[in-house]
């Protein structure tokens, strides 16, 4: 199916022009949407575990670990009470690890103040650790079917590509609005699924349209980052129980004043706990309150 361009009328999609892309993304989406184990389930928690893994992550990668964790922790009380250890050790091979210490600072947060259950607005939802203004649209399309606006990348793909065709610089403000008339208010959680999914064929397809928008910023090198030492130390005391700081230092490999300075990091963002000599992996995710930052 070739891809879609649309046009607009004063800035903005028409009627009959909305109807016209929705008819082709659900045309899409009926012959290449993808089977997706979250998509076959409406619990929010289940969804909420999907969501935060999605951050930054592919899909390929997401789908390996999803159905082993929430084997692990089968749902927001289990994964509240849960030692750290254990999550970061179901967690592994998905990287950006501030994503399960925020999320269990979230199942904390939500056996405290929500009898467990997921809030379905917004707003509320944006208050939570790990969760921005993408994630919070999401959870309210996809695990209560609310008609929200939301962007994320394949989205913003999507709408750069149909809507925008060689320009340049373009800024989610211009995107929102059409993403708004386009929105299909009745099927919301089927819609974003095509949206996505054709946000992904348009990555393979042709040159990535989100290289266009004002907010795109090529991605740092894992190799020798921050991340990957950051990822060495968890993955150094995920294999045994505690270390002596000159120990896990040597153990993780890299510059050990660069490797020293992130061990201390971790230890203020919750990882890590040191107990006289020793480090280890922190006995849980701290305070239901307790921000875990930036995914």
């Amino acid at each position: 199916m070739e891809p879609y361009v649309g046009r607009l009328t004063a800035g903005r999609v028409t009627p009959a022009a909305a109807q016209r892309f929705r008819r082709h993304l659900y045309r899409f989406f009926q012959d290449q949407g993808r089977q997706l184990p979250w998509r076959a389930t409406t619990d929010p928690y289940h969804i909420l575990v999907s969501e935060i893994m999605l951050q930054q992550t592919q899909v390929e990668r997401v789908a390996l670990k999803y159905e082993p964790f929430l084997n692990a922790f089968p749902d927001v009380w289990s994964l509240a009470r849960a030692p750290l250890r254990d999550i970061m050790a179901a967690w592994q091979g998905l990287g950006y690890n501030r994503r399960a210490l925020a999320l269990q600072r979230i199942a904390r947060r939500l056996t405290v103040d929500f009898d467990g259950r997921l809030p379905a607005e917004v707003d509320t939802l944006r208050t939570f650790p790990g969760i921005g203004a993408a994630t919070a649209g999401a959870l309210a399309a996809f695990a209560f079917n609310q008609p929200v606006v939301f962007i994320e990348t394949n989205i913003r793909r999507v709408f750069l590509h149909c809507f925008f065709p060689g320009q340049s610089g373009v800024r989610d403000r211009e995107i929102l609005p059409l993403v708004d008339q386009t929105l299909d208010r009745l099927q919301p959680r089927p819609w974003y699924y095509a949206l996505m999914d054709y946000g992904t064929m348009l990555k393979r397809a042709a040159p990535n349209p989100n290289r266009r928008s004002a907010h795109h910023q090529r991605q740092a090198p894992f190799a020798d980052s921050d991340r990957q030492i950051r990822g060495l130390i968890l993955k150094a005391l995920l294999g045994s129980p505690a270390l002596r700081l000159g120990n896990l230092v040597k153990a993780v490999g890299k510059n050990p004043a660069r490797t020293t300075r992130l061990i201390h990091t971790l230890i203020n963002e919750g990882f890590l706990e040191q107990e006289g000599a020793y480090l280890r992996i922190a006995a849980s995710a701290g305070g239901p309150g307790s921000d875990a930052g930036d995914p």
